[in-house]
């Protein structure tokens, strides 16, 4: 479980989405390339992680097709770096009108574990390429980063409190679900001020990390950005905060209260 701690926090970052509905059109996407969003992970008073998100500019191509190559890194800082070291990277590569991810490759370094991935999204034929073997799917099925930029374009404004919310990505060979309840709005603080703010509860798996009725709680921007500005989840001594510490190359104002 211990392998999982940090991909989970940020991929639960990432991960907040009605993919019943469609996305905008391009020109009304939430973001733009250039865009950059900086977190830091904290236990308690102490600074254990950073992670960065970014959309690379230029006139970048897949085949040919036009998309936006997003790059998401997480490692450990200070004292966690020096007992549990991680070096996170993740990319993908999705297109510009559908929002659909073409490619995603991950690289993870984690203690003594290592992980690698290249995996390839065929949406005509239904099938997922990745390097240990071709799975089949149905339906909208997302990388994390992927589904992250694809949930920040979609309609939530009917969205009502209390209801649920399921998902499904790739990652680590399979397809898995995540299911995620709507908790109403909410004002909350982070490192650049104060936000109105969309709270969800993404449910997690209890373990080594997580107590059996640990929750988790994540907060986007109420705004045309959707930006989380925060996370936090429960462990077994503790808890753990994710906060937004700096954003450049937006393309909306955010909404922070001075």
């Amino acid at each position: 479980m211990k392998k999982y701690l940090f991909l989970f926090i940020l991929t639960a970052l990432l991960q907040t989405s009605v993919f019943s509905q469609e996305p905008e059109k391009e020109s009304q996407t939430a973001f733009q390339p250039g865009e950059k969003l900086h977190y830091k992970l904290k236990y308690g008073i102490f600074t254990a992680a950073e992670a960065d998100l970014q959309i690379l500019t230029g006139d970048t191509r897949y085949d040919g097709k036009p998309i936006y190559h997003i790059i998401a890194d997480g490692k450990t800082t200070g004292t966690f770096d020096i007992f549990y070291k991680v070096r996170n990277r993740y990319e993908s590569y999705i297109d510009c009108n559908t929002l659909l991810p073409y490619l995603y490759t991950e690289n993870r370094r984690e203690g003594k574990y290592r992980h690698t991935d290249h995996v390839v999204f065929d949406h005509e034929e239904h099938k997922i390429t990745a390097d240990k073997g071709v799975f089949p799917f149905t339906g909208k099925v997302f990388d994390f980063p992927a589904a992250y930029y694809y949930a920040r374009c979609l309609d939530v404004s009917n969205l009502k409190v209390g209801e649920k919310i399921v998902f499904r990505y790739f990652l680590e060979d399979k397809i898995q679900e995540l299911t995620i309840t709507y908790l109403g709005k909410e004002t909350v603080e982070c490192s650049m001020g104060k936000f109105n703010c969309l709270k969800f509860n993404p449910t997690i798996i209890p373990g080594n990390i997580f107590r059996k009725d640990s929750k988790l709680y994540l907060w986007i921007t109420d705004d045309r950005n959707r930006i989380p500005v925060k996370a936090k989840v429960e462990v077994i001594v503790g808890s753990l905060t994710m906060d937004l510490a700096d954003a450049s190359g937006l393309k909306y104002p955010l909404n922070n209260q001075k």
